[in-house]
């Protein structure tokens, strides 16, 4: 078994990748990052927006961030080993003494509605549980947050706390959904 954290995983399906992001997705991630659909349902500290530079973000996603999540790249496989980078995978909230671990993803909007969340997450439950020691896996949503609930659902996971405020970095705590599997 692997610790989480002794290294930066690949993970590899059929149709998807999970792997490092590099100077090379940075427009794709910049995409990413400046969309606001993409960002309505999330916390406003998460790493990927935490500095203006995505260059910046990039060459610190596995030093600095590292130390409290794993943020890997999504890559949709294409003919001919061309990989195309369609959003992000992070896991996070890393409880070592009770091997728990959160887990969220955000997909560029022109990948929305095509199973890339679903596979992704499907990738991250079966690593975390199959090669690394962790027994909980956590996930949080905005109730209206429909489309990444039925992700949820769709991977196992059960809801246990509907609306409990927390704070995602707004004026006012938030109505939050807890996932587990």
């Amino acid at each position: 078994m692997k610790k989480l954290f002794s290294e930066v995983p690949h993970i590899e399906g059929d149709r998807i990748i999970l792997k490092r992001i590099t100077e090379d997705d940075a427009a794709s991630l910049r995409e990413l990052t400046q969309s606001e659909a993409v960002y309505r349902y999330l916390p406003t500290f998460l790493f990927e927006k935490k500095y203006d530079s995505i260059e910046y973000v990039i060459d610190h996603l596995y030093d600095e961030c590292f130390r409290e999540s794993i943020i890997l790249g999504i890559y949709l496989k294409a003919s001919g080993g061309k990989e195309t980078f369609c959003g992000i995978a992070e896991m996070y909230g890393f409880r070592d003494e009770i091997h728990k671990i959160s887990v969220g993803y955000r997909i560029l909007e022109r990948f929305w509605g095509q199973g890339i969340a679903s596979e992704a997450l499907e990738l991250m439950i079966s690593y975390l549980y199959n090669e690394t020691d962790i027994e909980i896996i956590t996930a949080s949503t905005m109730p209206e947050n429909r489309a990444s609930a039925r992700v949820l659902e769709k991977n196992g996971f059960e809801l246990v706390v509907h609306a409990s405020p927390e704070d995602w970095g707004y004026e006012e705590p938030l109505p939050t959904d807890k996932w587990i599997r």
